[in-house]
């Protein structure tokens, strides 16, 4: 079972840059697909951006396109979410989710305890 630890979020202002990772513990952490997702105050929680376990498909929701970009190290277990052109309306609560072998549109199960991120205007 792999285990995720998020990480790198923090105040920035409108247009600046974050890098969030995403540690993972375990030794299968190469057959899991990866997600970010995004929870805003009074929000359900949202997709943000997925990989899949190989590396070679991304997928992401159409706020962030062109903007985010998200990649996985699996060497070093981790996913990272580079977050460029930052808008207020980006700040949330930042969730690193996978699931085992999934496509990136799962359902997924395996949940960090996410890191904020404040974009101020």
């Amino acid at each position: 079972q792999v285990q995720l630890v998020e990480s790198g979020g923090g105040l920035v202002q409108a247009g600046g840059s974050l890098r969030l990772s995403c540690a993972a513990s375990g030794r299968t952490f190469s057959s899991y697909t990866m997600a970010w997702f995004r929870q805003a105050p009074g929000k359900e929680r949202e997709f943000v951006a997925g990989i899949s376990w190989s590396g070679g498909n991304t997928y992401y929701t159409d706020s962030v396109k062109g903007r985010f970009t998200i990649s996985r190290d699996n060497a070093k277990k981790t996913v990272y979410l580079q977050m460029n052109s930052l808008k207020p309306e980006d700040t949330a609560v930042y969730y690193c989710a996978a699931r085992f072998r999934a496509t990136i549109t799962t359902q997924y199960d395996l949940w960090g305890q996410g890191t904020q991120v404040t974009v101020s205007s």
